[in-house]
């Protein structure tokens, strides 16, 4: 009996894996960067209040600013009385002290300074309230449907609320989009104004989880402890984000705890063709053949047990009926670990081929028939 009880708490151990991890915050979610995947939740669409988590959306927007050619980390800021007004967390500017954006982002990222997050939003937007609304449109684009922005900082204020899937999904979007911003999450200690200002990073797992990448923390006392975590290893980056933490320490556990969890539980593997695709035949085309590439889904998370021994079989199809699109579907390259399929990838047409024109035909025929005369 006794081996039978030990048996079954065996089972129950392999099909409860994720169950079976917990952490003290009353909300968290882990999430890995390429495919999007949660990979562990815990009440993770609680609206709460995030504190300076917030400012991941803010430096967000300012990265597509530099993307689209609006800033550049050298265009210059000037401080307004508002940016320097903002208390909390701050580099204390005064008002009209210049600084380079990426001075800025710097400050913000490290240690999170209200005045500079401020300041970049007038930059791009004019003001803090037209900025606000870039926040919050930019949020409904993502899918962020559990979030309202009240200010670009975090800074208590009434409705400003999101959840801990809202922002995985902006963590997300920054780091997978903008890989550019470790240049400033990673950083450990600098200074600002020609060394006078000493940084030192909010965020200790830069200096004491392995593979930290970033990314933001943030408390207040109606908040906790938040915190938006970021970590690679092997290829795979994580995204771990808590939601009021009893106390800052906790806050560093539980995201250690959930990190760690999906870098020992999981793997990224990239899926290439172990041989170049054959062209698939096109009749009447403009062409004899389309070239096939695959498709979206090469990135495969799986289980570890599962990622040592992947197997491929590619199916083509014999030939296709002209016009091909770019994009149209000519197989499939199917992954197997074992006895089980782990993914199905499209294979697709990677060029246009046009159907040949009753014109190009004749010249066709035309031309055959002088070549076998």
């Amino acid at each position: 009996m006794k081996k039978l009880l030990a048996a079954l708490c065996a089972v129950l151990a392999l099909t409860t894996g994720v169950r079976a991890l917990d952490v003290a915050a009353p909300s968290a979610l882990l999430m890995e960067k390429e495919t999007g995947t949660v990979l562990f939740s815990k009440d993770e669409h609680a609206k709460l209040e995030p504190a300076s988590v917030t400012k991941v959306m803010t430096i967000l927007l300012t990265m597509e600013a530099i993307d689209s050619g609006q800033l550049s980390y050298d265009t210059v800021v000037t401080a307004s009385a508002h940016a320097c007004s903002m208390g909390g967390s701050q580099i204390w500017l005064k008002e009209n002290e210049q600084m380079t954006v990426g001075d800025m982002l710097k400050a913000v990222c490290v240690v999170s300074a209200n005045d500079c997050a401020v300041a970049l939003g007038e930059q791009i937007a004019g003001s803090e309230e037209a900025f606000v609304e870039r926040m919050n449109a930019r949020a409904r684009e993502l899918g962020m449907n559990d979030t309202t922005f009240q200010n670009a900082t975090g800074l208590p204020a009434a409705g400003h609320v999101t959840s801990a899937h809202d922002i995985a999904i902006m963590s997300r979007e920054l780091i997978k989009n903008h890989p550019d911003i470790r240049q400033y999450t990673t950083i450990w200690m600098d200074t600002l104004r020609n060394g006078q200002s000493q940084l030192v990073n909010t965020n200790k797992l830069i200096r004491f989880y392995e593979g930290a990448t970033g990314l933001k923390t943030g408390s207040t006392d109606a908040a906790g402890y938040c915190l938006s975590a970021t970590a690679e290893r092997d290829g795979m980056e994580l995204i771990a984000v808590i939601m009021k933490d009893a106390t800052s320490a906790q806050r560093f556990e539980d995201a250690k705890a959930l990190l760690s969890y999906g870098f020992s539980t999981y793997a990224l593997k990239k899926i290439v063709p172990e041989t170049p695709l054959v062209p698939v035949p096109v009749t009447l085309g403009t062409q004899a053949t389309v070239q096939p590439v695959l498709g979206e889904g090469d990135a495969l998370l799986l289980e570890k047990a599962k990622a040592g021994d992947l197997q491929q079989t590619v199916t083509l199809a014999e030939s296709v009926p002209a016009p091909v699109g770019i994009g149209d579907q000519l197989g499939a390259l199917t992954v197997t670990s074992g006895e089980e399929t782990v993914a199905e990838i499209p294979i697709l047409a990677g060029e246009e081929v046009p159907r040949v024109t009753y014109g190009q035909m004749l010249l066709r025929l035309l031309r055959l028939a002088f070549l076998s005369d």
